[in-house]
C-alpha cells in the first residue's frame, strides 16, 4: 500500500496554502493534494480576491489573524516578483444616515484597539491628520488604520462619484486586492518543487484505527486506491463537512450561495483607482409606477418591494484601460446545499445595479441606456455561525481542519494554513488559535459570547 506523511482533501486555495506550509514550510517530504477538479476551480476562482485586516470582535482574534496573513501576503509578493499584484486601495464603508455614521466611529474606534491601526477622524477642522492618498498599484507597508471622513468637501474631493446625501466614508486602509490564481499558483508551484503530488480524485473514505487516522480511499478514474496516512487535512471548502463525516465528524458548518456580477462600465461611471466600495445602508430599490404595481401583482417578485440588507459593494477589476467592475450584493444569504454549477437569479444583475445606484447614482445610467450583456457566477461561503474558521484537530487523532474560511479563505488562507503547520507538527501555538479549534464549541467561555458575536461581518 502506498504512503504519504498527509493528505489533503482540496486544492482551493486554504489546500494550495496548505500543501505549502506542510511541504515547504515545515518541511513534510511526502504531502498528497487531492481533487477531482483542477486547482482553484471549485470556488476560489468565484472569489473578490480581496484582503483586509479591518475586523470586528469580541477579541483581537480575527484581527490578529489578518495581521499575520497580510504579512505573509506581502512577504510572498516580494520574494515571487510581483506576481501576486498586490494592492493596498483599501476598502470605503459609505452611508447617508447619521446614526450609521456614528456607528463608523463607534465600531472604528473598537476595532482600532483590536490592532488594526489608528483610527484618523476628518471633520474639515484646522488641524485634522493627513488623508493619505491611494495608490492604485502595489502597496506601502506603513499605510494602516482607517480615516473617518466625516467633512462633506473632502467627502467630495476624494469620491465625487458619491451620492449628494453621503454624510461619512469610512477608508479602512490595510486592505485591497490581489490575484487569487496567482497566488494559487505560486503556492502550488513551490508545493510541487518541495515534493507535493496533485492527485486527480476524490477522497471517498477516511480510515481508522483505534480513534485515529490510518488512511484514506481515493476514487480515480484508474480506480480506487488506498493510501496509509496518519494525517488528513479537510480543505474542501463547501463540501467540508461531508469530508469530516468520512471519519464521523460533524461540523458545524452552513453554505450560503454568493453570486458576483462581472459588469462592463463602458460609460466609465467609476474611476478606476477606487478602494473597494461598500454603501452601509439599507436600500429601498427605486420602481417607477408601472414597476411596482407588476411587482405588487407578482407575489414571487413582491420581496423587491421591500428593503434590502446593507452591504452592496464593488470594485473595478483589470488593468486601467479596462471598463470592468465587480459587482455583489449578499441580500438573501440563506444556508443552502450546494450545487455545481449554482443556480444564480436571473434578476441579480438588476437588483444589484439598482443597488449600488443608491450610492452611486451615475450607475443608473445604465437602467437607461442598457447593461451590455454582464456574466454571472458565484460561489459559496461554507461558514460557521459566528464566521470564524475553523483550524486544527478534531477527536479523530489525525484528521485536521482547514475550513470554514468563508467568503475570506483568499486573505486568511496563509496564517490559517500556518496554524494548520503548527497543530500538524506539534509546535508553539499563536494565542488566537484556540479562538478557531472546533473544540471551541465545548469551552463554556466561548459559548457565552457567541450571542455577541452575531455573524461576525462588518
Amino acid at each position: 500500500m502506498p504512503t504519504a506523511d498527509a493528505v489533503i482533501c482540496g486544492a482551493g486555495i486554504a489546500g494550495a496554502a496548505a500543501a505549502h506550509e506542510l511541504a515547504v514550510r515545515r518541511g513534510l517530504r511526502d504531502v498528497l493534494l487531492v481533487d477531482p477538479l483542477p486547482p482553484l476551480t471549485l470556488t476560489s476562482d468565484k472569489s473578490t480576491e480581496c484582503y483586509r485586516n479591518w475586523w470586528p470582535g469580541p477579541g483581537d482574534a480575527m484581527v490578529r489573524l489578518m495581521n499575520r496573513s497580510i504579512d505573509l501576503l506581502e512577504e510572498l509578493e516580494t520574494s515571487s516578483g510581483g506576481r501576486l499584484h498586490l494592492n493596498r486601495r483599501g476598502y470605503a464603508y459609505v452611508t447617508a444616515l447619521p446614526a450609521c455614521a456614528a456607528e463608523l466611529e463607534r465600531s472604528g474606534r473598537e476595532i482600532a484597539t483590536l490592532g488594526a491601526g489608528e483610527l484618523r477622524v476628518h471633520r474639515g477642522a484646522t488641524g485634522d491628520p493627513p488623508y493619505p492618498a491611494r495608490e492604485a498599484r502595489g502597496f506601502d507597508p506603513s499605510l494602516s488604520g482607517a480615516d473617518l471622513l466625516f467633512d462633506r468637501l473632502s467627502i467630495r474631493v476624494h469620491f465625487p462619484f458619491l451620492a449628494d446625501d453621503v454624510v461619512a466614508v469610512l477608508h479602512a486602509r490595510r486592505c485591497g486586492w490581489l490575484s487569487a490564481q496567482q497566488l494559487g499558483m505560486v503556492l502550488i508551484e513551490r508545493a510541487r518543487e518541495a515534493g507535493v503530488r496533485l492527485v486527480r480524485g476524490k477522497l471517498v473514505a477516511v480510515e481508522t484505527e483505534g480513534g485515529r487516522v490510518s488512511g484514506v480511499e481515493i476514487e480515480s478514474a484508474a480506480g480506487r486506491e488506498q493510501v496509509a496516512t496518519a494525517c488528513v487535512v479537510d480543505a474542501a471548502g463547501p463540501l467540508a463537512r461531508g469530508v469530516a463525516t468520512l471519519a464521523g465528524v460533524d461540523l458545524p458548518l452552513v453554505n450560503e450561495l454568493h453570486a458576483m456580477v462581472t459588469f462592463d462600465d463602458y460609460l466609465r461611471v467609476v474611476p478606476r483607482d477606487v478602494p473597494l466600495m461598500i454603501w452601509s445602508d439599507a436600500v429601498a430599490l427605486r420602481w417607477s409606477e408601472e414597476e411596482q404595481r407588476d411587482l405588487e401583482a407578482d407575489p414571487a417578485l413582491a420581496w423587491l418591494l421591500a428593503p434590502l440588507p446593507a452591504g452592496a459593494h464593488f470594485r473595478t477589476e483589470g488593468p486601467e484601460a479596462s471598463t470592468s467592475l465587480l459587482l455583489l450584493w449578499p441580500y438573501h444569504t440563506e444556508p443552502c446545499q450546494p450545487t455545481f454549477p449554482p443556480r444564480i437569479d436571473p434578476l441579480y444583475p438588476e437588483v444589484v445595479l439598482r443597488g449600488l445606484a443608491r450610492m452611486v447614482p451615475a450607475l443608473g445610467e445604465y437602467l437607461e441606456s442598457g447593461m451590455h450583456t454582464p456574466f454571472v457566477d458565484g460561489g459559496y461561503y461554507c461558514k460557521t455561525r459566528e464566521n470564524r474558521l475553523l483550524v486544527g484537530p478534531t477527536p479523530v487523532d489525525g484528521l485536521h481542519l482547514l475550513c470554514g474560511l468563508s467568503g475570506y479563505g483568499i486573505m486568511a488562507s496563509l496564517a490559517a494554513a500556518e496554524l494548520l503547520g503548527a497543530h500538524v507538527a506539534g509546535a508553539a501555538l499563536p494565542p488566537y488559535a484556540p479562538e478557531f479549534a472546533l473544540a471551541r464549541y465545548h469551552d463554556r467561555n466561548y459559548l457565552a459570547r457567541l450571542p455577541e458575536m452575531g455573524r461576525g461581518q462588518l
